[in-house]
């Protein structure tokens, strides 16, 4: 056409071009399409006129430009659509016949060479050095196999028959030593070394998270498959230490944190299984010394990591969990550690020195909490230095108790769970505010049920201030809930345990001033009669569940809870149950007049109250049912 640039003029020849390929490609497929319809006649082509005098030439098209014959537009979607549909989701016969049949000809193969291998050294065809050099050539060879479905992109499939190589190997290496005792044990052990770093190293060249774990748990099932039930604590705990150490670097090349968690209960359970086998009291200085190593070396996880630089707080709050984990799981290690190590000596002494441990160990864990916290790039990634700091807080509670009497450790859980959920608050973090809630059940718990105290004194005692602790605790839990109604089910349990825990107190302190003064009968205007001070002593357990009864209904009425007013219905019930079933068969005639009349007026005065409704509370009743 007249006008047109000639880089215009290619552009249409090589549409031109694909349309055609696409049509042939069509027809060659045999792709069902509807008939065009018949092209109509073209126009005849007028002849070209002649330009007036002085305007340009018109340029005449190239025969190689013209436009190939027209596809129907209908036959380009059906062609394309199935190859599409192919692409992206694949159906069930092709993830069986390309997956799980190729995994499971696999699997049937090395049984079949196994079960071979096995009639071969029954028969005693391969004696046992050929055995081993067999299993090491194999695992050799499956290893070397899998980077060819690597290279065709089966990353699954290539890393599974890794882990039969590297699994292979192990324990080729396990049967030369142990069973045919064909190496010694120390060149066993530096095999095995160079197998686990060489599975490492593949996993840095891979990026595979799944091939360092095979290197970490062959690592450290490495001691178990050599031990020759000798008491080697030295070598055993430094390779664990370097191992450990290893687990650290590799961290610093690739964001594989949950390696960490494996490594920790790796060198936890080598820990307890020498443990419980070889120490002794003469062992101390070792044991504690390797036991600090690990300590240190799992607390700096956050430092040496980079757990903070991950560039966003998201990142942040995907790597903490595990970090966190690992925080508290460290510390808790480490402290039992030290108790298990100093179980020999007398209880005193033995408190004293866990007491200055727990001590310790809140030290470096404050200490750690104020790096990070000068470290900190982030303000979503202050989760760990107030973790840290909660840890410190919870050890330093711990010491108190062991320093003086034991229902310090029940305060000691208390205050903990208050920090855990004002941290976990504070820093969005639901696993925090999990453990404080465990903490806070665990000290309720233990007050209630395990805690036994002798007080001297009546209400200004160790037990009537642990008691005041925990209904602190939980009265602040209800307060910092009151506006969040995710919360609203946690804070009517916490209202819930206040009232019971502050009648449990109250009941208590009653029972002791009636205990004492049965010691000393006659005094203060009570009766001198055993059996008489008992029955008074019954008589102020109603008076005072009654009583406690009106003040919770007074204070329902007063702040318009329904919540309140129904706990102050169940415990005037179940205390009218007690003067109607108990007090009128046990109590003198005095006193069965008195709880009866103290109940009757308490029942009449409720009643008159919800009556009378001086509160409107129909009225919001009714506003809340429309």
């Amino acid at each position: 056409m007249a006008g047109e640039s000639p880089e215009l003029l290619e552009l249409r020849q090589r549409v031109a071009e694909l349309t055609a390929r696409v049509y042939a490609l069509e027809q060659k497929a045999a792709v069902p399409v509807a008939a065009p319809p018949p092209a109509a006649k073209p126009a005849p082509v007028p002849p070209p006129s002649v330009p007036p005098v002085g305007a340009p030439a018109a340029a005449a098209v190239p025969a190689a430009v013209a436009p190939a014959k027209p596809v129907p537009s209908a036959q380009v979607p059906l062609a394309r659509q199935p190859l599409k549909q192919a692409a992206t989701s694949p159906d069930l016969e092709s993830v069986i016949g390309g997956h799980w049949l190729n995994r499971l000809g696999i699997v049937a193969v090395l049984l079949s060479v196994s079960y071979f291998l096995k009639y071969a050294f029954d028969n005693n065809w391969i004696g046992p050095a050929g055995r081993v050099m067999i299993g090491l050539l194999a695992g050799a060879a499956v290893i070397v196999w899998s980077e060819t479905f690597r290279k065709r992109n089966y990353l699954a499939f290539s890393y599974s028959l890794k882990a039969v190589g590297v699994g292979a190997l192990y324990l080729s290496l396990w049967g030369a030593f142990q069973v045919y005792h064909l190496v010694t044990a120390d060149a066993a052990f530096f095999a095995m070394i160079l197998v686990t770093a060489f599975t490492a190293i593949l996993a840095l060249r891979e990026d595979a998270e799944l091939i360092a774990a095979y290197a970490v748990i062959g690592g450290f099932a490495t001691p178990v498959l050599l031990s020759t039930g000798q008491n080697h604590e030295v070598v055993l705990f430094t390779y664990v230490a370097i191992l450990d150490i290893a687990t650290l670097v590799l961290m610093t090349f690739r964001p594989w944190k949950r390696l960490l968690v494996g490594s920790f209960f790796g060198t936890v359970v080598l820990y307890v299984g020498w443990h419980s086998t070889y120490y002794t009291s003469t062992q101390l200085s070792t044991t504690l010394f390797f036991a600090t190593v690990f300590f240190f070396i799992f607390v700096s996880v956050p430092l040496v990591t980079g757990a903070w630089d991950e560039g966003s707080a998201a990142a942040v709050a995907r790597s903490s969990p595990v970090v966190v984990i690992l925080c508290l799981l460290n510390a808790a290690a480490y402290f039992l550690e030290i108790v298990a190590m100093l179980d020999y000596l007398p209880s005193a002494e033995q408190q004293n020195l866990s007491a200055w441990a727990a001590v310790g160990i809140a030290a470096v864990y404050i200490a750690l909490s104020r790096i990070l916290d000068a470290q900190v790039p982030l303000k979503g990634s202050r989760l760990l230095p107030l973790l840290y700091l909660a840890v410190a807080i919870g050890f330093l509670t711990i010491a108190i108790p062991l320093k003086l009497n034991q229902h310090w450790v029940t305060i000691g859980w208390l205050v903990e769970s208050a920090v855990l959920l004002w941290v976990g608050e504070r820093s969005a973090s639901d696993l925090l505010r999990a453990f404080g809630l465990v903490a806070l059940v665990l000290g309720v718990l233990r007050l209630v049920f395990y805690d036994n105290f002798h007080p001297s004194n009546l209400i200004f005692n160790a037990r009537f201030a642990t008691y005041g602790v925990a209904i602190a605790v939980l009265g602040a839990v209800v307060y910092y809930s009151r506006n969040q109604p995710r919360y609203a089910t946690g804070a009517n349990f916490a209202v819930i345990a206040i009232n019971l825990l502050a009648l449990l107190g109250c009941t208590y302190e009653v029972r002791d001033f009636f205990q004492r003064r049965m010691e000393l009968p006659g005094v203060y205007g009570l009766p001198a009669n055993w059996q008489e001070m008992g029955l008074v002593r019954d008589f102020s357990y109603s008076a005072l569940y009654m009583s406690y009864g009106a003040g919770l209904m007074i204070l329902g009425f007063i702040r318009k809870s329904a919540f309140l007013r129904w706990q102050a219905l169940i415990l005037i019930a179940l205390t009218a149950v007690k003067v109607f079933v108990y007090d009128v068969s046990q109590l003198d005639k005095l006193y069965r007049i008195l709880s009866f009349m103290a109940l009757g007026v308490l029942l009449l005065s409720v009643s008159f109250l919800y009556q009378r409704d001086w509160l409107k509370l129909r009225g919001e009743e009714k506003a809340a049912e429309s």
